[in-house]
């Protein structure tokens, strides 16, 4: 399983770049949202939810509570 964290990461001659070490397969394809995109279709009360979702999830990937995703999607995929 990956230790799967938020990674920072700012733009430099218009490309993300990303200073930390990363577990992750060469080649790993990423797709990045901007929080502001997304909060532009939201309306407040959702808006407010969003961030607190966000904050918790942060929370919960410093303490290492997450779940890898490929055991998530075999659990789905699994035989009933």
């Amino acid at each position: 399983m990956h230790d799967m964290h938020a990674l920072k990461a700012r733009v430099e001659n218009g490309r993300i770049k990303v200073d930390e070490p990363t577990d992750l397969p060469e080649g790993t394809e990423w797709k990045l949202v901007l929080v502001d995109d997304l909060a532009d279709e939201m309306d407040p009360q959702e808006r407010v939810e969003f961030l607190r979702e966000l904050e918790i999830s942060a929370t919960e990937a410093d303490g290492g509570q997450l779940i890898d995703a490929a055991e998530v999607l075999a659990k789905l995929r699994a035989p009933a």
